[in-house]
């Protein structure tokens, strides 16, 4: 069952080298390492494996969100937004 460590690692895999054309060895193991750990930490009952990949996408959701609150990404990426998406703010 340890292959179910790697599901989310795969599918990110997938999405960035269709969207970027890139390859990132450190992104396509970070996943399953925060994973393992995150397994091994909380307390046995049926759905660990699925708990520990659950809290792993939380912990990177967390963690992205301060990211961009900490780097002022909506307020740079403001027009990029106007333009691609049509959307008009108000004053």
């Amino acid at each position: 069952m340890i292959y179910i460590f790697f599901i989310t690692s795969i599918l990110g895999a997938l999405r960035d080298y269709s969207k970027y054309k890139t390859f990132s060895i450190y992104k396509f193991i970070r996943s399953p390492i925060i994973t393992q750990i995150i397994y091994c930490s909380i307390p046995y009952n049926n759905y660990n494996k699925l708990l520990s990949i659950i809290f792993e996408r939380w912990l990177f959701l967390i963690l992205k969100t301060i990211q961009s609150i900490y780097n002022n990404d909506y307020y740079e990426k403001k027009e990029k937004y106007k333009i691609k998406y049509n959307i008009k703010y108000k004053n």
